[in-house]
Formats: structure tokens, C-alpha cells, sequence
């Protein structure tokens, strides 16, 4: 049993050896220009290591990508918290500041909006994605009706409305020539978004 607990570790630690030497080449030269040969030499482990853990660049790719959303997830949520409960259109706004906040790193701007539609298609770059940012979405939601802000409605489609919102407006800053004014052009829009749901007036 010790050394199974052992090979184990042993895995893990490679597969994460994997991811870590893999995210700042994804980042800085992009997926398509990356090998596995590459990986695995700054890894400082075999071609076959990284097969074994991974079927290949593509998975390899999905697991960094993972990662990336759940770190925007947690960041988002750490936002909300510190917003606290009482009023929710704030915290609401401070969701939209902590996404583009994230968004405005040129790594998940690579990795998350630009490579990953291409390298992982769009509809598991989706997956992934609502996987991890739309249970934030949803519990905002549902926190926002249940605190009499939002109409009773059904959650789940309004938040695959915002989702796409804010997947739209990150892209538009990514892409932009001037991307601090893109920025704050998207956080108006959204906000406008948010604020009319609610009936307040953007701020």
C-alpha cells in the first residue's frame, strides 16, 4: 500500500511538474507554437513522462487552462467576500471588476481567450469555462433574488446571458488596440447590464 501511495505521489507531482512548465510557454509563445518536447525538457522529465500523464499537447493544454479558470474563480469569490453580503448590486460590481481585472493579464488573455477556443474548440472551451465561472454567476444570482434584488426568475439561462456577456467583454478588451480604454468601456457596459436588471442606475 506504502508504495502505491508512493507511485502515486510520484504521478502527481510530474503531471503537475507538467502544468507548471507548460503555463508560461502557452503564455508567452502561444499554444500552436509550443511541442511537447519543449514541455517536457523545462519539466526537466521524458517525452513519455508527459505521454503517460497526458494523451498530448491538447490535454496537457486543458489542464492549464483548468487551472487558469479556477484561479479566476477563486479570485472572483475572494472579491465577493470582501464586498460582503449586504449589498449586493456592490457585490455584484465587484465581480465585473474582479473578471476583467483577471482578464487584463496578457497570460489568461492567451491561454483562456485566445488560444483555448482554437486549441480545445468551443464547445470544451465552454465546458470548462462555465464549469467554473458559472456557479460565481449563479450564486450571485440567486443570492440577488433571494435578497428581493432581482425578480424570482429561473437562474440558469440569465446566467449563461451574463456569462456570454462577460466572455464577450473580456474578448473585446483582449483584442483592443487601447485596452485600458477598452476596459473601462466593457465595465460601463456591463454594469449598465447588471444595473438594469435590478433597476438602479450604473455607477
Amino acid at each position: 500500500m506504502k508504495s502505491k501511495r508512493t507511485q502515486a505521489e510520484r504521478s502527481a507531482a510530474t503531471r503537475a511538474a507538467l502544468v507548471e512548465a507548460a503555463r508560461p510557454l502557452f503564455a508567452e509563445q502561444g499554444y500552436a507554437a509550443v511541442s511537447t518536447d519543449q514541455i517536457a525538457r523545462v519539466a526537466g522529465v521524458t517525452r513519455g513522462a508527459l505521454y503517460h500523464q497526458f494523451s498530448g499537447k491538447e490535454e496537457l493544454f486543458a489542464a492549464v487552462f483548468e487551472q487558469v479558470e479556477a484561479e479566476i474563480a477563486e479570485r472572483i469569490g475572494a472579491q465577493i467576500a470582501a464586498v460582503g453580503p449586504d449589498d449586493l448590486l456592490a457585490t455584484m460590481r465587484a465581480s465585473v471588476d474582479a473578471w476583467l481585472e483577471a482578464c487584463a493579464d496578457p497570460a489568461v488573455q492567451r491561454i483562456a481567450l485566445l488560444d483555448a477556443p482554437a486549441a480545445l474548440g468551443w464547445a470544451r472551451w465552454r465546458e470548462i469555462g462555465l464549469r467554473y465561472g458559472l456557479g460565481v454567476i449563479e450564486l450571485g444570482l440567486t443570492a440577488a433574488i433571494d435578497g428581493g434584488l432581482l425578480p424570482e426568475q429561473p437562474v440558469r439561462p440569465l446566467a449563461h446571458v451574463l456569462a456570454g456577456a462577460l466572455d464577450e467583454a473580456a474578448l473585446y478588451c483582449a483584442t483592443a488596440e487601447d485596452r485600458a480604454v477598452a476596459t473601462e468601456e466593457a465595465r460601463a457596459a456591463l454594469v449598465a447590464v447588471i444595473t438594469g436588471l435590478v433597476g438602479d442606475t450604473p455607477g
